[in-house]
């Protein structure tokens, strides 16, 4: 089941942000963009350099409107250990959500039942609450935190000049399409 163009469904999980434990809800992610960045483990490989590549970005998103939530199904006190253990997870300002009982994971469908651990995956979701795009890869295959900008520009967009999409490696000023017959076998 795709889960691209449905309302994220309730939760209530805790996080730590800025040193401290915090809750956070859906109510809490309405009203602005939001990334929602889901990784296996805490204490692990792949997953600190993704990290930090998206702390390397977060001035920028923010600044697009975008809130940044990570999400493993480690518990908060974990994610707090690593963050006082990793220098590349003490940059993070994000909110990173714990998620022991794996039903925030379940809810965006990136669990991984056998293991009881997330996928690598990256969801944009609009300030409604609406799932608008969905990345997932495998185990060793890391994400690029350029890329996702790259994304969240193009679901902004495309949200705000209705009648428009943007086409393959699109990229901020540069030039969209407006689907008419008129552009059927043109391109």
């Amino acid at each position: 089941m795709s889960v691209i163009n449905t309302q994220i469904k309730p939760f209530k999980n805790m996080a730590l942000k800025n040193g401290k434990f915090i809750e956070v809800t859906e109510a809490a992610v309405k009203g602005k963009w939001a990334v929602f960045f889901f990784y296996p483990a805490d204490f692990t490989f792949v997953c600190p350099t993704e990290l930090g590549d998206v702390a390397d970005k977060y001035a920028e998103l923010l600044k697009m409107g975008v809130e940044v939530y990570s999400v493993s199904t480690d518990t908060h006190f974990v994610h707090k250990a690593w963050q006082d253990a990793s220098e590349t997870i003490r940059k993070i300002q994000y909110t990173m959500i714990g998620d022991p009982t794996g039903a925030l994971t379940r809810a965006f469908d990136c669990m991984r039942e056998a293991e009881g651990l997330a996928d690598r995956g990256t969801f944009i979701v609009d300030p409604q609450g609406v799932i608008q795009t969905v990345e997932i890869t495998a185990e060793g295959i890391g994400r690029n935190a350029e890329d996702l900008l790259r994304k969240v520009k193009a679901a902004q967009y495309v949200a705000s000049h209705p009648g428009e999409v943007c086409p393959a490696k699109w990229e901020e000023g540069a030039a969209t399409l407006k689907p008419s017959l008129d552009l059927v076998g043109k391109i």
